[in-house]
């Protein structure tokens, strides 16, 4: 699909969202398709290594809204469900490079991979709570254990952005590089990963995920069981109804049509 641009560059698997004019926002059909080259990946022989970027002036802005209100995803079996699931049970290793917007999902994806490259005008964030949403992919997990309790909840529960720096500062990219560097640092790293024993390579990702990896699709199941509930409650609705109007929502309105029910 167009969306998405593959190339084996020898056992390095490229895959690029492209969407540009879009901000490589994520449809259903996307995240489909992604969840497929995943698979398809962790069982070819020939790929040893991906590497994941997004096309134009963004790594990914998270949900395309239009598409995500006609398709919102259901507490079990979903589009965004099969990529989570096929990200945590990917054994082989995953680069990324990052720059311009990685926003919701486009942050919350991230969390999946082994090595992430920050290019310098690479802009974060989780707001899912501004959208009267939670957590997805299983971040309400993975960030609390990769940078404690109060860092987390600055990011999850005030739905705060961060820049390149402060995510290097929290633990949560490899490296910050120049936007002009930035491809060639991450193809660099999936080129010696690439060189390494696969098998051994494969083994060692395995043995560190495997404490968490249990809790990670346990806290998957509860984003997604959650997730659908909130989507669909008053606050939601007035959230997404302001973002496609480019107002500030109006939560207090919700209580009151909500006591006058």
């Amino acid at each position: 699909m167009d969306e998405i641009v593959t190339e084996h560059a020898g056992s390095v698997l490229r895959i690029q969202l492209n969407r540009p004019t879009k901000r490589n926002a994520m449809t259903s059909t996307m995240y489909v398709a992604l969840a497929g080259l995943f698979n398809e990946a962790a069982n070819d022989d020939n790929t040893r290594v991906v590497l994941w970027h997004g096309a134009g002036d963004s790594f990914c802005a998270g949900n395309d809204i239009e598409d995500f209100l006609k398709n919102p995803p259901g507490p079990g079996e979903s589009p965004q469900a099969r990529l989570m699931n096929a990200l945590v049970n990917f054994d082989k290793p995953l680069v990324a490079a990052v720059h311009g917007a990685a926003i919701g999902g486009g942050t919350t994806m991230l969390t999946h991979c082994d090595f992430i490259y920050a290019g310098e005008s690479a802009k974060f964030q989780m707001p899912f709570i501004n959208l009267a949403v939670v957590p997805e992919f299983g971040s309400s997990c993975s960030v609390p254990a990769r940078i404690g309790h109060l860092r987390a909840a600055e990011l999850i529960m005030l739905g705060t952005p961060f820049d390149a720096r402060r995510a290097a500062e929290l633990g949560l990219v490899t490296e910050v590089v120049s936007d002009t560097d930035l491809r060639a640092r991450a193809t660099e790293t999936a080129r010696k990963l690439a060189a390494k024993p696969a098998a051994a390579l494969q083994a060692s990702k395995r043995l560190m995920k495997a404490p968490f990896r249990e809790q990670l699709k346990a806290a998957m199941k509860a984003e997604n069981e959650e997730f659908s509930a909130q989507v669909r409650s008053e606050d939601a609705k007035e959230a997404f109804t302001a973002f496609m109007e480019k107002r500030k929502p109006d939560f207090a309105r919700t209580v009151k049509s909500q006591a006058s029910a």
